[in-house]
C-alpha cells in the first residue's frame, strides 16, 4: 500500500510491460509470460462486487462483526478481497462505492493497536457518510 501526493492510500500491484496485465498482490514475474513486473498504482477507490458478514470471534482483536469483500478496483478493473469498514456493516451494499483508508483495526502480535487497510464507504453512499 502506497500514499498518493494528497496522502490518500492506494494499493500497489504489477504491471507486465509486454502482456499490459496487472496484478494484485504484485508476483515476481508475469504468469502468463514469465516476464518482469514493473511496480504500478493500482488506486483506492472501487465497488463492491460482494461480501460477507462474518460473525464468530474474529482473529486478530478486530471488531465483532467484521464483514470482508471483493472490490472492483475502478482505476485498474482488477477484482480485490479485503476487510470492509467495520463501523459500517449495516449500510454495505453490493455495488456500494468504497474508497481505500486506514485506520486502528484490532491489534498486531504483541497486543498493540494495529493500522490496518480497509475499504470504507465512499461519501453519499449508505446514508449518512
Amino acid at each position: 500500500m502506497g500514499r498518493d501526493r494528497e496522502g490518500a492510500p492506494h494499493l500497489i500491484g504489477g504491471r507486465c510491460p509486454d502482456c499490459g496485465r496487472d496484478f494484485f498482490p504484485r508476483p515476481r514475474y508475469c504468469p502468463s509470460c514469465l516476464g518482469p513486473l514493473e511496480e504500478r498504482s493500482l488506486g483506492g477507490d472501487g465497488v463492491i462486487h460482494s461480501f460477507t458478514v462474518v460473525r464468530v470471534r474474529p482473529p486478530l482483536g478486530l471488531p465483532h462483526p467484521y464483514a470482508v469483500g471483493f472490490v472492483d478496483l475502478t482505476e485498474s478493473g482488477l477484482r480485490v478481497f479485503g476487510l470492509l469498514d467495520p463501523g459500517r456493516i449495516e449500510d454495505l451494499a453490493m455495488g456500494s462505492r468504497v474508497e481505500l483508508r486506514t485506520a486502528p483495526l484490532g491489534l498486531d502480535n504483541r497486543g498493540e493497536p494495529c493500522a490496518r487497510p480497509f475499504f470504507g464507504l465512499a461519501a453519499g453512499e449508505g446514508g449518512d457518510a
